[in-house]
């Protein structure tokens, strides 16, 4: 028994030393009362900002390194036969982890903000069901999609680019 409480106390001991060690290293993560609201990804601008900013950019603008294409025209492809639904079919958007329902809040957001200028008038927002389809049928060649829809836009006079 009296092994049992050293051993207790040196445990104790280890794990006051450790915390001690911690603070004068300056490892402590010092608590915040808004820390969870920070911590939490729900937002849908913070999915945005999670999962897509790193190539788009935060204002959507794209890149032309690497071909990135602009978010800030994304409106203008629900313009064109097909491109309601390569919008959501793209690599980028159906292997980003996030889920149906995620996927519809963040485009709709893309497309009610950093969008707005390029959004049909007429646009109805994407669901979960309909992100649930398209993951059924992705993309296989993403840049003759793209080529064909660019092509469609150039026919009909919509502006992308």
């Amino acid at each position: 028994m009296m092994r049992l409480r050293g051993f207790a106390l040196a445990l104790l001991l280890a794990g006051g030393a450790s915390v001690l060690q911690a603070q004068s290293l300056g490892r402590q993560a010092v608590p915040r009362a808004q820390a969870e609201s920070v911590a939490v990804t729900t937002s849908v601008r913070s999915q945005y900002v999670v999962h897509c900013a790193g190539c788009h950019g935060l204002d959507g603008a794209g890149s032309r390194i690497g071909n990135v294409p602009d978010m800030r025209q994304l409106g203008h492809f629900l313009r064109l036969p097909g491109g309601r639904e390569f919008v959501i079919r793209v690599p980028g958007v159906m292997g980003s982890g996030l889920n149906d329902r995620q996927v519809a809040d963040v485009t709709n957001w893309v497309l009610s903000t950093l969008a707005a200028a390029s959004l049909p008038a007429d646009h109805v927002p994407y669901d979960a069901a309909e992100v649930q389809r398209a993951r059924s049928d992705p993309l296989v060649d993403v840049a003759a999609a793209r080529a064909g829809l660019l092509e469609e836009a150039r026919r009909l006079g919509v502006p992308l680019d």
